[in-house]
């Protein structure tokens, strides 16, 4: 069992995937496995990574599902269910990670608890400039490197190295520890208690709901902003559409009424738990499709 599982969300951005799947090539962490969680990309991201698996010094699968519209809570399902370790920590295909940023989330977790990171976003112009030299060399996170090439923001995240002052900044913070997508980590055994991603939900607010949940089931979240970082590449989002934050916004206003802890339309889809499910026993469901492992 690899000590953590990797989850990455993608969809038709094969050239930022490259280079978040090199930045994991780069971890002072090595042991654990990679699950890239596809809702529905093109042939080009799976010829991307195919290409890519032989040369990565970690194990990489991929998840695929048909594009059948915005339906990552039920790929990220589908992803946990295919995990090995009794770890998960979450990003997205376009969020390039520090070199100490799987070895944070090891280091940080604790039982009863999730993780919660952040993540500076480049603009535009920066992210296209990124090269692979520039990801395999650490300068694609590098602050001063950033700063040189177009980023204005002076973000703390970036700037900050020195494990106490990191600690400090990251209890320091005014940032509520909400789940996000791009930047988590949490117990598999917790995430199955509250029945993973709720799939009636679209883009808006999906991970946040999640982790309501989880709050809701005693699982309380602490902020890691300034010890795990990743930088986000920016790029058009496409798969906006009319509603999908309102039917969010809905679906999470009604867990917050309710202060529901399981959702009846996750990883199993039943009314109510009567204990914690086991994942393992869940059946692979259609439009399964997982690229041999390398």
């Amino acid at each position: 069992m690899p000590a953590v599982s990797v989850l990455i969300s993608t969809y038709n951005e094969p050239q930022w995937l490259e280079w978040v799947l090199l930045g994991y090539a780069r971890q002072t962490c090595t042991d654990f496995e990679m699950i890239v969680v596809d809702d529905g990309s093109g042939p080009a991201t799976r010829a991307r990574i195919d290409a890519l698996r032989p040369t990565l010094p970690y194990p990489l699968r991929h998840f695929w599902q048909p594009d059948e519209g915005y339906r990552k809570c039920r790929a990220m399902n589908r992803g946990i269910g295919m995990a090995n370790s009794d770890y998960l920590v979450f990003s997205d295909g376009d969020c390039v990670p520090r070199a100490d940023f799987l070895a944070s989330h090891l280091a940080l977790r604790r039982p009863g608890w999730f993780l919660s990171g952040g993540y500076s976003k480049l603009p535009m112009a920066l992210s296209h400039r990124i090269d692979r030299d520039d990801i395999l060399s650490g300068r694609a996170i590098d602050y001063r490197w950033l700063a040189a090439h177009g980023l204005q923001r002076h973000t703390l995240k970036l700037r900050a190295h020195h494990p106490v002052v990191k600690a400090a900044l990251s209890r320091l913070t005014p940032v509520a520890p909400r789940f996000h997508g791009h930047n988590a980590s949490a117990w598999k055994a917790d995430i199955v208690r509250v029945n993973g991603w709720d799939e009636r939900m679209q883009y808006g607010g999906q991970d946040l709901e999640l982790g309501e949940r989880l709050n809701n089931a005693g699982i309380r979240g602490r902020t890691i902003r300034y010890s795990a970082v990743c930088v986000h590449l920016e790029h058009p989002r496409d798969h906006k559409k009319p509603g999908m934050r309102e039917n969010c916004l809905a679906i999470r206003a009604e867990t917050r009424r309710t202060r529901a802890s399981w959702s009846a339309h996750g990883l199993l889809q039943e009314a109510l738990p009567v204990r914690a499910p086991s994942i393992r026993a869940m059946p692979r469901p259609h439009g399964w499709i997982e690229s041999p492992p390398g």
